[in-house]
């Protein structure tokens, strides 16, 4: 094998997973494509988070195998370690490769050789952190995702991550430096990710948590801005808000998980908040942070979702300071309490609740990008002709073309329906 090609499905963590694979692979002599149809290897780095997400992964394995035969396929990730023989039985798939032993994928691809090999173990047999360094295999990225915390020990009703991610696990605090220092030589923008981000440092006989981590790397680190991928509300402590308030180097961007405005769903989810402890998170950012953007996951038709649960929960979003919503429709997944549970929803019930959630999304989202009119934002280039983002997660299209990695100051001379627009200075002048 010469060539070899990542497609990563699904969430931040999984995108940092897919970088760190390929930097694994680039040490063992292999060269990254530029896409699948000329791949000798294809690594499908997967998501089980809803039925959808197994069905993109299944199309994409036929597609692969229609379109580049010759392709040894290799699946791994969270729909690996969830089903593995379902994976293996699909046309082409030579390994298939759990989240337990996803580390070990370039000794797998240059030592097994037989169809349907499957390394699998019990997720909850690993107590250690398992990572691979993130290095310039992954140079093409303006915003690498440094994934620092994997697992999760919560069980909420809905949710099949714990099972196939396995319990809570950090990087050590001195490796997550020394990666973010070697990160910052080439990178503008560092984004810390994990399942349960919050809950980094929290094992047994841990002393750190995320504040003090991220203080540690301001202090350590010549990372010019670090930014936060998804953190639980009740992780939102008020030294870590604080601190993300007073440094320019941290991204004003705060995305906490909702799931529902209602309480009584909330107690069937199993989540470990009811509204009014959200609300008081939510409302505190925006006291410290006046600027930032402000987003939450949130799930429409979770078995038993009344009518009057639906509108409970609308009211609740429509009320608090959103710039954007992740909207998602319930979808069951075997294994989950959630999935047997009375009250299933129907499709068209629920689809027509997710209409209206984005559409109030939408509306939240303009109001929010009307207000930065004329002012200045920091943003990182993307490198992809014009697209830029805001440290406050804003779309925002320059006035002219831009190498990827930068961060500059842009003034905002338009709001269109999707993002902003830079002023052009030449017309000005």
């Amino acid at each position: 094998m010469r060539q070899f090609f990542v497609h990563n499905f699904g969430c931040r963590a999984t995108q940092a997973d897919g970088a760190a694979l390929e930097s694994l692979l680039a040490q063992r002599g292999l060269t990254a494509s530029s896409g699948y149809q000329s791949a000798d290897l294809v690594v499908l780095n997967s998501c089980t988070v809803t039925s959808a997400a197994d069905e993109d992964l299944r199309h994409t394995v036929r597609r692969v195998h229609r379109e580049n035969p010759a392709a040894r396929i290799l699946v791994t990730g969270c729909y690996a370690q969830r089903a593995p023989e379902e994976i293996a039985a699909l046309p082409g798939v030579e390994w298939v490769v759990g989240n337990s032993d996803k580390t070990s994928i370039a000794d797998i691809v240059t030592t097994d050789h037989f169809h349907g090999q499957i390394h699998v173990r019990d997720i909850f047999e690993q107590h250690d952190f398992l990572s691979a360094p993130v290095d310039d295999a992954a140079g093409d990225r303006a915003r690498p995702n440094l994934k620092i915390q994997d697992g999760c020990n919560n069980r909420c009703s809905f949710c099949v991550i714990p099972y196939v991610r396995g319990r809570s696990r950090s990087m050590p605090a001195d490796q997550v430096v020394e990666q973010v220092r070697g990160l910052a030589e080439n990178y503008r923008e560092v984004v810390l990710s994990g399942i349960n981000l919050g809950r980094w440092g929290r094992e047994p006989g841990g002393s750190m948590r995320l504040a003090g981590l991220v203080r540690r790397l301001l202090e350590e680190t010549g990372v010019e801005r670090l930014r936060l991928s998804s953190v639980e509300p009740m992780d939102l402590s008020d030294e870590l808000l604080a601190l993300m308030a007073a440094s320019p180097r941290i991204a004003k961007h705060v995305h906490a998980p909702l799931q529902s405005g209602s309480g009584a769903v909330l107690r069937r989810m199993y989540r470990k908040y009811r509204p009014r402890h959200y609300a008081d998170r939510v409302m505190k950012a925006r006291e410290l942070m006046p600027e930032a953007a402000i987003g939450a996951d949130v799930m429409v038709g979770f078995p038993g979702e009344s009518d009057a649960e639906f509108q409970e929960s609308f009211r609740f979003i429509d009320a608090l300071p959103f710039s954007y919503l992740h909207v998602f429709t319930y979808s069951a997944r075997p294994g989950t309490p959630a999935a047997v549970a009375p009250g299933q929803v129907p499709m068209s019930v629920r689809k027509d609740r997710n209409r209206q959630l984005r559409e109030l999304a939408e509306r939240k989202n303009l109001e929010f990008r009307r207000g930065f009119a004329g002012a200045m934002l920091s943003v990182v280039t993307l490198g992809e002709g014009t697209r830029a983002l805001s440290s406050n997660f804003l779309r925002v299209e320059l006035s002219q073309p831009a190498p990827a990695n930068q961060l500059r100051d842009v003034r905002i001379g338009a709001v269109s329906e999707s993002c902003l627009r830079e002023l052009d200075p030449l017309r000005v002048l």
